[in-house]
């Protein structure tokens, strides 16, 4: 418990710098994608945002283990009071953020129970920390003996998508 206490200090200090919201998860469209509805909505902002969890890759939903992770977040976030921390947006115009729910940073939480893949490529993160111990523990996704990455999936099936990925 003390473990997920300090990640959730490392997870407010790592999105310091951004931009900061209030408001409700509305639709959960896959393991690591929401519509976020943030409460300062003025008519002349959108009413929501495509959010894209920030240091994680899911499966994709068509993906082994694609429809559980989406079940998990939305078990954690779907209709839920949320904190989201925007640190980027991405090429396609969704917003990369840090979702937190009651406390818990959703994005390492999908790490931790074997939804997601850790994106950082530091080896000291807490994580990539998080992805050993669910690999070790075989938890989640790391029940199959060779879970395929996300982005290898979508390597190799990109060309039955007509050369287009849905990221």
């Amino acid at each position: 418990m003390r473990f997920l206490f300090a990640l959730s200090l490392l997870f407010v200090a790592a999105a310091s710098g951004a931009d900061t919201l209030q408001g409700v998860v509305i639709v959960v469209i896959d393991g690591d994608t929401v519509l976020f509805k943030p409460d300062s909505w003025r008519p002349a902002s959108r009413a929501f945002l495509k959010v894209r969890l920030a240091g994680i890759d899911a499966p994709e939903k068509d993906q082994p283990h694609g429809g559980t992770a989406t079940r998990a977040l939305k078990d954690m976030a779907l209709k839920r009071r949320a904190t989201l921390d925007v640190v980027a947006t991405d090429g396609y115009g969704r917003k990369l953020g840090m979702l937190m729910v009651e406390s818990v940073p959703v994005n390492v939480e999908l790490v931790r129970r074997g939804h997601a893949w850790s994106s950082s490529r530091s080896a000291d993160d807490p994580a990539r920390m998080l992805q050993r111990e669910a690999r070790r523990m075989r938890i989640g996704l790391w029940q199959a003996a060779d879970p395929v990455p996300p982005w290898k999936w979508r390597r190799a099936h990109a060309a039955g998508m007509n050369g287009t990925l849905s990221r």
